[in-house]
Formats: C-alpha cells, structure tokens, sequence
C-alpha cells in the first residue's frame, strides 16, 4: 500500500521537538511493513507514515500493513528477502530469532546518542547480548473488562480474591449467562488466562522460572494452576466453542450480553465502544489474587519498531524511531482517538481517558509482583506455540491434562 500524505498541524508541532538523524534532508525511500491491521491502530500507522512523509518533502514513505496473525509467520521471509527499513515487532524474549539471526539492526549507537529521551526506563525491554535492537512505540495493560451494568442487575462487586471470583460467577452462570467471553482460535488468548492464574497461584518469579525453561511443567505447583483452570471451566464460565472464534469473532458475547466480561489487554476497548458500548456500561477490574500475600504480577505487552540488518535507507529509519518514540507523538498516538494505550516516553502525557487511566494507576502502583510481556513473548517461539496449543485444548477438554502436561515436559526437555 503507498500512503497518501497531508501534512498535519501534530506533524509540523513535532517537527520542532526532534533533532539530529530526525531533521535531516532526507531523501529517498523509506519502506515500512507494520502488523497494526486492526481498524484503530491502522489509522494511527497510517498517520505515523504521512505525518513522517509530510516533515520530509524529498522522502516517500511506503507503507504496507499485513494482517498481524499473518506477520507471525511472515515476518523472517520479509527481513530475509528484499527487507524493509522498518518492521513492527515485540519486545524481550519475541526479538531472540531475529537478533539472533542477525536480521534485526544494532541500534545500541542510537540509545546512546540521546535520540530516545525520555525511555530510559524501558531501554532493558529492547536490550539482548548488551545490546539494543529497536524501539518500544506502546505498551498496555491486561486486566478484566466487564459490564458494570449487569454487574448491578445481578447485586455484584468487583471481585478482589478467587473466592469473592468464584462466587460471581456462580450468580452469573445462574442467571442464563457466561461469565466470560473468549476466542480461542488463534491460541494466544488462552495463554493470557494461563499468565494470570499462574501468576496469582504461584507468583512472578515462579511465572518466568517456568518461561526460562527451569520447571518442569508437571510440577504440582503448575497442576495447581491447572486445578484453579478448571473450577472455573467446570462451572460453565467461559462461552462455548470458543476454538472456534478469534478475539475479535468473541467481542459480540459481551456486546450482546450473553457473557459478562472478557481477560483482554486494553486495545479491545475500542472495539467494545465502537460496538455501541458505553462506558456507563463498561468497567475494568485487576485479575483477583488466589494465593493469599503474593505481590501482584501483571501483563503488559510492549509493541515495537525494528530495523532491519538489511534496511536501504537507515538514515530514515533512524529519523522516524526518534519521531515515533518523541513525547508529542507519544502522547498523540496513545490517546483514546489512537491506540488507547499507555506511552513508553516519560515526557508524554497519559490520556483523561478512564480505561487508560486505570491501566497507569494499576501498572505503577499495584503491579509490585513484576511484570511480564505475555505468554508467547516470554516463552521461546517454539515452546509457546506447543503450550498454547496445549492450553486451548485443556480449556476444551479438560481431562486431557495429564497427557497436556507430559506432550509439554517433553517439549521443554527438547528445546531448552
């Protein structure tokens, strides 16, 4: 897709913030393949792009948008053959196959150039071998988004603990409905139910030992987490056929009522509005505690820019990571008209938004346990497509655990 520019007031007001790489005469091309396909980020990708082109008259940016299930497995062939100047990506353990690789740009000289002021404290989420490999653009949160207004017709609160949870479900499946919706079929959904009831039974640190490979996953504290899985499975809490929705395809289940609430990170409220939702209607809750005195771990998935090994135009592409990541830009991007989510520099505004404002409160001041980026990012590639496989099909066939467990041990022993 080639964009089509205008330039913008944002634009010129963030031409005057960047210096350096940012306000060369740059000439040329640069190419740009982003995974934001959904309709929101689209939007603001296809900003980035023609406010970026718009501050260089001599430059074009060609800007092509894949659908971001499909960049999974598309993204080695495009930096291998003919690659871009920029690619989206995600942050920790997901950069490992193209750092290590080498098809991923050292960009350590650039962090300490100064052209990233104001992400200091996300620089150890870009950096692998003591180096840096790109940019973070936006990260958010995962919680529990619910209909506050039938949690008012049924006389419920937002839960703090697993029982006050389980209590709320039992009303709730009583009264005709699902307690949560959820769309399994593209896997990764399951693994963000894994991530908080592993992290709620047995803590942040254990969380990532079992990440790094360092548990085996028949240890009676991962069973455990399975056992806490299934008191809910076993109630009726989640719609059924849900192996047979992606996210999106489950939204219509709390639109419509049928389920209550929905584990998903914060870019679904979008979707939620844009289906007629109010937020009279909606409201957000921290996943509750199981263990009791464990510190609150919490997800918080950081998306990302890259430069490929094999990038033409570097000088734009350096131009454009240090516009992207500016406080201005930041806080445009993130706001409740873009991504709706939280911005990476320091020096950018959080949004007056009530979702977005929650998910800052929650991460900053009760996430003490740590945080993690999601399952299939701080799980090796290999070993999180086998486990997330292995999710889905516990949360369908529960008594299938046992031979889960062990096809996972396996996988551990093999490929750590």
């Amino acid at each position: 897709m080639r964009s089509i520019f205008k330039t913008s007031a944002a634009a010129l007001a963030a031409a005057t913030m960047l210096s350096g790489a940012a306000q060369a005469d740059l000439e040329g091309t640069l190419t740009i393949i982003s995974d934001m396909s959904n309709p929101g980020p689209r939007a603001v990708m296809e900003g980035l792009a023609a406010d970026f082109d718009a501050l260089h008259p001599n430059l074009t940016v060609d800007l092509t948008i894949v659908d971001r299930e499909a960049w999974k497995t598309q993204i080695r062939n495009a930096l291998s053959a003919e690659p871009p100047d920029v690619v989206n990506w995600y942050a920790a353990n997901r950069m490992a196959p193209y750092v290590n690789s080498g098809l991923f740009m050292d960009i350590s000289d650039w962090w300490d150039a100064g052209d990233y002021a104001g992400l200091e404290s996300v620089r150890g989420a870009m950096t692998m071998n003591d180096a840096q490999w790109g940019v973070p653009y936006t990260y958010y949160q995962w919680g529990v988004y619910y209909r506050e207004d039938i949690f008012n017709e049924l006389g419920l609160s937002e839960p703090t603990t697993w029982e006050e949870e389980l209590a709320n479900c039992q009303v709730i499946v009583d009264s005709g409905r699902a307690c949560y919706t959820i769309g399994t079929r593209f896997l990764w959904t399951a693994g963000g139910w894994f991530d908080y009831l592993n992290m709620r039974t047995n803590g942040f640190d254990f969380h990532m030992e079992l990440a790094r490979g360092e548990v085996p996953w028949t240890d009676d504290r991962v069973r455990q987490t399975f056992a806490n899985w299934r008191q809910l499975i076993d109630m009726g809490a989640f719609i059924e056929d849900h192996q047979n929705y992606s996210w999106q395809e489950a939204l219509p289940f709390m639109v419509n009522g049928q389920a209550t609430a929905y584990l998903m990170g914060n870019f679904a409220v979008d979707q939620l509005r844009n289906a007629g939702l109010t937020d009279d209607q909606l409201d957000f809750y921290q996943f509750p505690a199981i263990t009791e005195g464990l510190d609150m771990g919490e997800d918080a998935p950081t998306d990302t820019f890259h430069v490929a090994s094999g990038a033409q135009n570097v000088e734009a592409a350096r131009a454009f990571l240090q516009f992207v990541t500016s406080a201005d830009v930041q806080s445009r991007i993130n706001g409740p008209d873009g991504l709706g989510q939280l911005p990476v520099n320091a020096n950018a505004s959080v949004a007056d938004d009530e979702f977005i404002q929650q998910g800052f409160e929650m991460l900053s001041q009760n996430a003490t346990g740590g945080i993690a980026q999601f399952f299939d990012r701080d799980w090796p590639a290999e070993m999180a497509s086998i486990g997330m496989e292995g999710l889905q099909e516990f949360m369908v066939f529960p008594d299938n655990l046992d031979d889960i467990l062990d096809r996972l041990e396996s996988a551990r022993q093999r490929i750590y």
